[in-house]
Order: structure tokens, then sequence, then C-alpha cells
């Protein structure tokens, strides 16, 4: 287990010590005094006394000295051993040989992947070529501006140059200006401007979230709608059927079945579907066993096992409508195996369907139970407040519309067979319904203040795959929508905010230009200088932007910059998943299932422990010697596929093409450029080392 760098983990505590212990033993201080006014004032006291307080006061700066020079030398000790660490971590990295390309078990279009890191690798080895030339030509005296190159020194010969080398340069410099530069500044322009429509309608929904908050905007539910248990059945108590769909989901089942099985809800009212799609015995069997446990404490839960798995989720969830016994529900809420709804949660979600009959949707927000474990949870933690609090709220609130999230929200069954039910064409399932009901004319309703915890990737690994896969989607859905909401009868805004802000805006154009503008144009125009990108594209506007996302976590401030350099980076992953679902490549229809911890919070933890069935071990001593033979069995399989941190080759590509082109930006006292150029390139290179998240090796 190699040792995490993560400045900002959990755990560390501030404080001002009353006792310091000094590393030599003469010196100790039981307790720093401050200055009192008295030490101050001595014109009236005597000669000794004022002797006796000069004493007093250089004893006690001599102290404090001692003690910050003693906590200055801790923190030198405590930078260089991180640096160690991180060297040794580096170094078992490369010594390992493994790389993305080594992940058997998520395998992207080979073709796709080739291509786009051979770009990379061509961009890599001609900046460096480039920036050489650009040192011998800075050495003899062809001097930079920022960003116009300077030709006093060109033309000292009776044939316009000095020599062989400058003949060279000055055709070079001719290149760029006729053929090189137009085109990279239109496609630089181009960028620009989808950079400030996208940057606009940012602004345009934090404005509508500070509306929302201001006029304290929220749905409630019809007088006499919100059930209560303690009063009887007078409440509004409809049936329920609830899902929770999972795949080898061993280290989170138990703690999911739990909180689910402690909902308030009549128990003559709800019906839980444990629909496991396990393809380890083992794993079915521990699940089954669970569910059988629930069973013999009253709980109305049964198992379910699909023998043809076909469709990932959105097959399992159709398969489940299938029963004959879902006719007796109105209502499904859905819940992923790593999510834990709170007791009350059907209580403060259901109600807003009562006297709502066009409302198919009600959807709640996530928390995290693991948000401040390293610093990659953090990051993902700005990005989904964002997401839920600004993005779904204002969407909910003004327009009733918003994509589905697989989970943690209860929809109207009528609504689901409206819309055609679940289908498996693409692998954003959610996003598929949503799209269908809202064309269908259903309206959706989002509760910022209801909560269902659940787990966030820690691995870098587990987070890249996971946002493959939710960018590679909406592109294969819009592909397959497109046709229909053209042709749907629904107003001309409900039409444009599909196509153009829900599709192209937020899910085609934020990583094309993301990688396009940052990552490509960027470092090129160091190369190009006539190509110019100005500071506030470069610095002003993507801080401003990056403090907007931030607002709905406020104590995440410190992480702004990170926030920024993450982002930026994670537009490699999100730029190849997005042309993997546009052109329906083989990678778009891989589904992974994200990696869990099996996390839990402590106040999950003690009420789960205060509801804990009392039961009996279910099952022969046979079954019992069975399991644990498979258990032994499935161990030895995961030990021959042992996880590891790998190498990602598209990052550190890149992380050497950011840092050459920051190399060349000094030529040209590009300081802006410089700074960016540089930090993005450290962040890709980290990315790219998989030192960001948790360390396996």
């Amino acid at each position: 287990m190699a040792p995490s760098f993560d400045l900002w983990a959990k755990g560390r505590h501030k404080g001002t010590p009353v006792v310091v212990k000094m590393k030599n033993p003469n010196w100790s201080i039981d307790k720093v005094e401050g200055l009192s006014d008295d030490d101050f004032l001595m014109d009236n006291t005597p000669t000794g006394a004022r002797e006796k307080a000069r004493k007093k006061n250089a004893k006690q700066l001599t102290w404090v000295l001692l003690l910050k020079a003693d906590r200055a030398a801790g923190c030198l000790t405590s930078i260089a051993s991180t640096f160690v660490a991180l060297g040794s971590a580096i170094c078992r990295r490369v010594a390992s040989g493994r790389t993305d390309a080594d992940n058997s078990s998520f395998k992207e279009n080979k073709t796709v992947k080739t291509r786009l890191y051979n770009c990379i690798k061509v961009f890599l080895w001609l900046s460096l070529l480039l920036l050489g030339f650009e040192v011998a030509a800075y050495f003899k005296g062809w001097h930079f501006g920022a960003p116009k190159l300077k030709l006093q020194y060109v033309f000292t010969s009776p044939y316009g140059v000095k020599d062989l080398f400058d003949l060279l340069y000055y055709r070079w410099v001719l290149i760029r200006v006729e053929y090189l530069a137009p085109p990279l500044q239109f496609l630089a322009n181009v960028c620009i401007v989808l950079f400030l429509i996208q940057s606009m309608d940012r602004l345009i929904l934090c404005l509508g979230c500070f509306w929302i908050r201001f006029k304290k905007m929220k749905p409630i539910p019809k007088q006499g709608a919100v059930a209560d248990l303690e009063s009887g059945e007078t409440g509004f108590f409809p049936m329920v059927l609830v899902q929770i769909p999972m795949c080898n989901e061993r280290e989170v089942y138990q703690q999911s079945i739990a909180a689910v099985c402690n909902l308030d809800w009549p128990k003559s009212k709800i019906l839980i579907q444990v629909l496991d799609d396990s393809d380890y015995p083992t794993t079915q069997l521990l699940i089954k066993d669970e569910v059988h446990k629930w069973q013999q404490e009253g709980a109305n839960i049964v198992y379910r096992h699909r023998t043809i798995r076909d469709g990932y989720k959105a097959g399992n969830l159709k398969s489940a409508m299938g029963c004959s016994y879902v006719e007796e529900y109105e209502f499904v809420a859905i819940f992923d195996a790593d999510f834990q709804p709170t007791p009350d949660f059907l209580i403060r979600t259901v109600p807003h369907f009562k006297d709502n009959e066009d409302v198919g949707l009600v959807q709640t927000r996530w928390s995290f139970v693991n948000k401040d474990e390293n610093l990659l949870t953090r990051l993902q933690n700005i990005n989904l407040a964002f997401h839920f609090e600004v993005e779904q709220q204002v969407n909910g609130v003004f327009i009733n519309f918003f994509g589905f999230n697989g989970t943690a929200g209860v929809w109207r069954i009528k609504a689901l067979e409206d819309s055609g039910g679940w289908l498996e064409r693409t692998t954003v399932e959610d996003m598929d319904i949503a799209v269908r009901a809202h064309l269908q004319g259903w309206k959706f309703v989002f509760l910022n203040d209801v909560e269902c915890q659940c787990e966030l990737p820690e691995s870098y690994e587990a987070y890249r795959k996971q946002q493959h896969r939710w960018h590679s989607g909406p592109m294969q859905l819009f592909r397959l929508c497109l046709p229909y909401i053209i042709r749907a009868k629904i107003s001309v805004w409900k039409k444009f905010n599909l196509i153009f802000l829900f599709f192209l805006l937020r899910k085609l154009v934020l990583p094309f230009y993301s990688f396009t503008l940052f990552c490509i144009i960027l470092p090129m125009t160091m190369f190009v200088p006539e190509a110019e990108l100005p500071a506030w594209v470069v610095c002003y506007i993507p801080a401003t932007m990056s403090f907007l996302n931030i607002l709905p976590v406020p104590k995440s401030f410190p992480f702004i910059v990170p926030y920024l350099l993450f982002e930026n980076t994670m537009s490699v992953t999100k730029f190849n998943a997005m042309i993997s679902g546009l052109f329906q490549l083989g990678s778009a229809y891989e589904w992974v299932v994200t990696k869990k911890s099996g996390r839990s919070s402590e106040g999950d933890l003690v009420s789960l422990v205060e509801k804990k069935p009392k039961h009996n071990r279910v099952g022969s001593e046979a079954n019992l010697e069975e399991m644990k033979a498979d258990l032994e069995q499935e161990q030895e399989q995961k030990a021959k596929k042992k996880k590891h941190n790998r190498i990602y080759r598209k990052e550190l590509a890149l992380a050497f093409l950011l840092l050459t082109a920051s190399a060349r930006s000094l030529l040209s006292a590009q300081g802006i450029h410089f700074y960016f150029l540089l930090f993005q390139g450290i962040s890709f290179l980290l990315v790219g080392l998989d030192l960001i998240g948790e360390q396996i090796m």
C-alpha cells in the first residue's frame, strides 16, 4: 500500500497547543504567555521592575522564536518526506509497467484510442522539435515579443539573412504567418465563442439558483398529502414498489438492503425487489441469504435473479417490471446498491404525486459518505453539488424537466409505461426514459432538501470508467432521440431546451472546447505565436466559472485551483467518450459497475445497529460449507487479478506536451500562459501517474 499524497485528506486538526516540548531537553515551555499592557507602559514603573519586565519579554520572545523555528523545521521535514514518498511511488509506477492498455475489464475501441494517442504523440514530438529549434533561434538573436516576433535582427546581410539557420527560421516564420496561424486562430475563435456561450449558460443557472434561494422557492405537496404513520392510515399511502438493482455488489448489499427495509411505510403497501445480476455464485447466495433474514423479520422483500442477464441495468429493471404483481403498485422507487435512503424517504417524496396527475418523477439529491476521503472525492463533490443544487434544481423549478439520475427517485409507473418502459439501447437508460417521458408531457419534481447517501469513486480508474459511460451515453441517446424530438408535439422552447441546452451545450460542447482549447490550441499557440489566446480566456473566465461552480459548497473554496486544473485534465476522457458515443463506436456500449468500498456514515451505522434484525442463520451446514468453498475460490481468482495503480499514457503524453509548451512560453515572456501551462501540465502528470485518489500499490 503506497502512501497517500493528499494534502487535504480528512483527519487534519488545527489548534493552539498549550504545552510545547522542544527537541532540546534543556528547553521546555509549560505555557507561553501573551504580552500584557503593563509590559509596554513602563514609564511610571521602578527601575528594577522595568528591568525585570524587559528580561521577561526577552525570554518570552526567545521562546516564541524557538517555537516558530521548531514548527518551520517540522514543516520542511514533512515536505521533504512527502517528495521522497512521491518519488518512490513514481518509481514503483514506472517499474510495474502497467498502463491503461493492460486493463482488460474495460476495452475501448482500439482504433479510436490508437488514433487519439498517436495524434497526441505527434504533437508532443513536434513540440519538442520546435522547442529545440526556438531555443536555438533565441540564442542567435531572434528575440520574441509577446505574442509578436521581432525581426530586426534578420536583414543584416545583402541577402536578407545572416546564415543558413536564419534562412530556415525566416521560412518557418513565413509558413506560420501564411498557413498555420489563420486556421489555428479560426479554430481558437470558434472555441472561444463556444466557451463564452457555455459560460453564459452557467451564469444564468447560477442566477436562477440565487433567485430560488432569495424567494425560498421549493416544491410543496398538496395539503393533506403528507403521510403520518403515527396517526394511523389517514395520510397518503399508495402502493409503492422499491427496486434495488445490483451486480456483484458484495461490499454494499447489506447496508442498502437494511436501509430500504427500514423505510417508514405500511408493510402491506410496500414491496422490495432485490434485483441481483451477480455472476458470482457466492455473491448470489450471500445476497439471497440477506433477503431471507429480512423476510424472517417481517419485511415484504423478494429476491430476483435473471437467468439471461442482457441489457445491463436497463434489462434488469425491464425484466422486474414485467412481473404480474407489479400491476398492483402505483409508484416505484429505485435505489442503486450503494444508496442508503433515510427512513422518511417515501414520506417526503410520495406526497408530491397526490393531486398532481401530470407529475411523473420525483428526484432527490445525492449526498456522499466519503466526500472528504481524498482529493479526488473532494473534487467530485464540488462537481456533483453544482449539478444537483444548480442544474437540477433550476431546471426542476423553471422547466419541470431534468435528466433522471438513475437512482434515489420515485417514478409513477403509469409514466414509465406511457413512455415505453426501460430500453436497452444506451448505457444511460435513466436519461433515456426521462427524455421520452418529457416528450410525452410528464413533469418532474426535484427535491433539493431530501438527500440520499451514497459513495463516490475513490480511485481514478473507477472514476474514469464512470465518466466514460456518463459522457458516451448521452451522445448515443442524442443520435437516437433527435428525430423524435423534432417530430414531438411539444413547444418550440422545449425542443430548443432539449436539443441545444440539454444535449449539445452541456453534453457535447463542454468536453469539446475544454479539450480542444486548453489541451491542443493553447500549447500550439506557444509555437505559432501569430495565433493568440487572450489572457482572459486562459485565466479570468475559467477562474470565474470555477468560482461559480464551487458556490454550492463554500467549504471547498481552498480547492478552486485544483478543481479547475482537474476538470481540464478529465476533458481527455470526456472528449474520447463523447466521440465514441456520437459515432456509435465500440467503447460506447461498455458498462462497468463502479467499484464501491461499502462505507457508511456514523449516523447510519448507529441506526442500523439499533434496528438490526434478530434472526437465526439460514441454510444448512452443507450450504454454508459450499458457500465457504466458493468464497475461497473467488478470492483466489481475485488474487490472480490483483488491482494496481496504472500509468495512463494519453494523460502523460499531454503532460509533457503542456510542459514543453510552458518552456516555450518563457521565451516570449507570457506570464499567465506560462503558469497555466505549467500547472496544467503538472496536473496531467499527477493524473497520468495515477497519484490522485485511492492508492492501491
